[in-house]
């Protein structure tokens, strides 16, 4: 470590590698409302957050552990679920006059067709404006989860015994994965229904 009469400790987030202060000063310079997303192995959190003097303020948040209560009790770790997220954050923005926000993804790597860009495409969907191109979004396949139905069904006629490992939790919910398609339209019925 460096030492010295004008050496100056970086803050503990910038040390740790948390916080990349350049960015998130070009982010709360604009003064917009940030759509926040997040993305863990399981689950993938959304979130409108304000930026105030004082601090943040979180105006709706959504992880996908509340899709359960559309009928998704799957994994919440996936591309479908992550759209689905998204969709569900969307929805409840716009109910509480949420047209508008920007995206502010952290120190996560941005990768064309991935879990966060699935969840952006599910906001927009959802009635939020968003500056974002059409091609960094998922084809609407993936976003239905087609490749994990043609996937499990090879699978399943190759080797049922790691077809039942992989997809243990599809089987212990009672959810067929080839019938992911099916499944997914029915949550996004259930979203729409109760807004």
């Amino acid at each position: 470590m460096a030492t010295g009469p004008i050496y100056r400790v970086p803050l503990k987030r910038r040390r740790s590698g948390r916080t990349n202060y350049y960015r998130r000063r070009g982010l709360l310079k604009s003064g917009e409302l940030r759509l926040v997303i997040r993305r863990s192995n399981n689950n993938i959190t959304i979130q409108f957050v304000e930026s105030k003097i004082d601090g943040d303020i979180t105006k709706a948040a959504v992880i996908s552990r509340n899709l359960k209560k559309y009928g998704w009790n799957i994994t919440g770790g996936n591309i479908p679920a992550s759209y689905l997220t998204g969709y569900l954050a969307g929805k409840i923005a716009g109910s509480k006059g949420i047209n508008y926000a920007i995206l502010d993804l952290g120190l996560q790597v941005s990768q064309a067709g991935s879990k966060i860009y699935a969840a952006l495409k599910g906001v927009t969907d959802a009635g939020v404006e968003i500056p974002a191109s059409e091609e960094i979004f998922p084809s609407e396949d993936i976003i239905k989860g087609a490749h994990i139905a043609k996937y499990s069904e090879n699978l399943k006629k190759e080797d049922k015994k790691k077809y039942e490992h992989m997809y243990a939790g599809y089987l212990a919910a009672k959810q067929n994965p080839e019938d992911l398609e099916k499944h997914f339209e029915k949550t996004i019925k259930a979203i729409d229904k109760e807004f």
